[in-house]
């Protein structure tokens, strides 16, 4: 197995456990709410109808279906991509308990692959899903495919982990982190704004973050510099 099948086996294992052990927007996970970030933004949209959102990495739908909700009665869609057939029959399922069935509309591919219609969408959300593609040549690649995909005053709302560092809680022995691409914060900050340098910041922020996961019974810390990259075409 070569070292990204290998990382994607040990994210598939981790996420579907995630998703078995945990009930969208329940206390206990980071499942438990949408993103402040990507929900304030729904702002600049108000009174707009037929809103295109498209939601890269979208998981079970922890930020789409919200989105859903504020845009069902507008004859909006929501678009969802994720690598995981898991993650979307569960998106589905919450869809349908959420009221939103209708508004979303679910692709499985991974985002490196998926194919951006151009000129399509006012808002693409891309949350922690960026660094898993396969390689820094195809990060530039789909960021490329979404500037495209956007239409003139739309947004571009990123969430990239960078600088990632996985620490074993017991041995303190430094691992090598499983995430398809790990670049220094700063590398990645210049890789956005120079893709987007046309385009207007509306927010820029670094978070350290850290949190425990459990892999193979191994108790992890990870640590990440979270990046929020937010941008109006």
């Amino acid at each position: 197995m070569n070292r990204i099948d290998h990382i994607r086996h040990e994210e598939k294992k981790y996420h579907d456990l995630c998703y078995q052990q945990y009930k969208l927007f329940e206390t206990g996970s980071w499942l438990y709410k949408p993103v402040k970030t990507v929900m304030d933004l729904m702002g600049y949209f108000e009174g707009q109808n037929n809103l295109q959102v498209l939601d890269l990495g979208s998981g079970v739908g922890r930020n789409s279906i919200p989105i859903a909700q504020k845009i069902q009665n507008t004859s909006g869609t929501v678009t969802c991509v994720d690598l995981l057939d898991s993650a979307l029959t569960k998106l589905q399922t919450y869809s349908k308990e959420h009221d939103v069935f209708e508004v979303i509309k679910t692709e499985q591919a991974a985002i490196e692959n998926y194919y951006i219609q151009p000129d399509t969408y006012n808002y693409i959300v891309a949350i922690s899903s960026l660094e898993h593609v396969q390689s820094e040549e195809d990060l530039k690649n789909v960021l490329h495919s979404m500037k495209k995909g956007t239409k003139t005053g739309g947004i571009n709302c990123l969430i990239i982990n960078s600088n990632i560092q996985e620490i074993d809680l017991h041995t303190k022995e430094e691992l090598d982190a499983l995430i398809e691409i790990n670049l220094p914060t700063e590398h990645m900050i210049y890789l956005l704004k120079s893709i987007y340098k046309e385009w207007q910041e509306i927010k820029i922020e670094i978070k350290e973050l850290a949190y425990n996961i459990v892999r193979n019974d191994r108790h992890i810390q990870l640590k990440t510099n979270a990046i929020t990259f937010v941008v109006q075409k």
